[in-house]
């Protein structure tokens, strides 16, 4: 069974940083892409960024400099390191993995990702 658990939520003044990780266990071997998402209350869930095992790394535009995915070698761990955190980054962020070949066209679709964690809030004040 696989579970990914994230973690490092919390409320920051716009400006600030935040570190989030996720944790996945179980059947991890097959893990290809990993992404964090977003999903602000009433919209939709939004792609943030998303690595890939070979290191290649993608991102939505609002976030280019200021966020960067990591993740380490055994493809356990996945983490989002964001700064300079603006009102309009709250959201709840969710950690997911795909499985199998993934193009990178694809890594912005929710749909090709397999497993997803519950989700920690981000909450940046004005």
């Amino acid at each position: 069974q696989v579970q990914l658990v994230e973690s490092g939520g919390g409320l920051v003044q716009a400006g600030g940083s935040l570190r989030l990780s996720c944790a996945a266990s179980g059947r991890t071997f097959g893990f290809t892409v990993m992404g964090w998402f977003r999903q602000a209350p009433g919209k939709e869930r939004d792609f943030v960024a998303a690595i890939a095992g070979s290191g290649t790394r993608d991102y939505i535009d609002t976030v280019k400099g200021r966020f960067t995915i990591s993740r380490d070698n055994a493809k356990t761990r996945v983490y989002l390191e964001m700064n300079a955190l603006k009102p309009e980054d709250t959201a709840s962020y969710y950690c997911a993995a795909a499985t199998g070949i993934l193009h990178p066209s694809r890594w912005k679709s929710p749909r090709d990702y397999v497993f997803w964690g519950q989700g920690t809030q981000v909450t940046v004040s004005s």
